[in-house]
């Protein structure tokens, strides 16, 4: 029988072992890959490219906001990817559902919940809770930021990642193993994806998206 692989990356270590007691429930042999934070996560993507689905937190640490959901969904395409977060407003929900998550999990949710999410993106659907997270964003100022973030590579998702944390290029290029002269390239990129003139304009719009999350 194929084993279900399932990478869950939360920072919250009795979270996970939640997670993990429910999901191994669901199927006969289940691998779970447990990541406390995003760059575990993105290496647990690339050393399973056969994995059936994670299940990200919005806020943990090296990532906020959505830009961890817009990283590994540009980077892992075929990877079904839940959301599974404490902040769970509907704003929420509806922005993970546009940048690409096929579903999205309430902390609260109790068990029988999380199986049946779980089980409705492995056979190929999307689950919200209830149907308030289906809707489509209605701002079209968010709309076109939204449509514009999508356009960014992985790398140039982390470089704006990284400038919204307030670090200089020469600090991002040293994090990220690059030149200096790399990322000034991505973040002349990212402004003329992005349509903006400056990283601070950059950033603003990046901020809009993130609005609705609380830590």
């Amino acid at each position: 029988m194929q084993t279900l692989t399932i990478i869950i990356a939360d920072d919250h270590p009795l979270f996970r072992g939640a997670l993990v007691q429910t999901l191994q429930t669901m199927a006969e042999d289940v691998a779970i890959i447990e990541c406390g934070e995003f760059s575990a996560a993105l290496k647990a993507a690339d050393e399973h490219p056969d994995a059936d689905l994670m299940l990200l937190d919005l806020a943990m640490p090296g990532v906020s906001g959505f830009s961890g959901l817009m990283t590994l969904r540009a980077q892992y395409s075929a990877l079904p990817i839940v959301i599974v977060s404490a902040t769970d407003d509907n704003a929420t929900i509806r922005r993970s559902i546009e940048l690409g998550a096929s579903g999205f999990i309430p902390k609260s949710s109790g068990l029988d919940d999380i199986r049946n999410a779980v089980k409705t993106v492995l056979d190929g659907g999307i689950f919200t809770p209830g149907n308030d997270g289906g809707q489509a964003e209605n701002d079209p100022a968010l709309i076109e930021i939204l449509d514009r973030l999508k356009t960014l590579t992985p790398q140039q998702n982390r470089v704006l990642t990284m400038l919204a944390e307030g670090l200089l290029n020469k600090q991002i290029a040293y994090e990220l193993s690059v030149s200096e002269a790399t990322i000034k390239a991505h973040v002349s990129a990212i402004l003329l994806k992005l349509n903006v003139d400056s990283r601070t304009q950059a950033v603003i719009k990046l901020g809009k998206i993130n609005m609705a999350m609380v830590a």
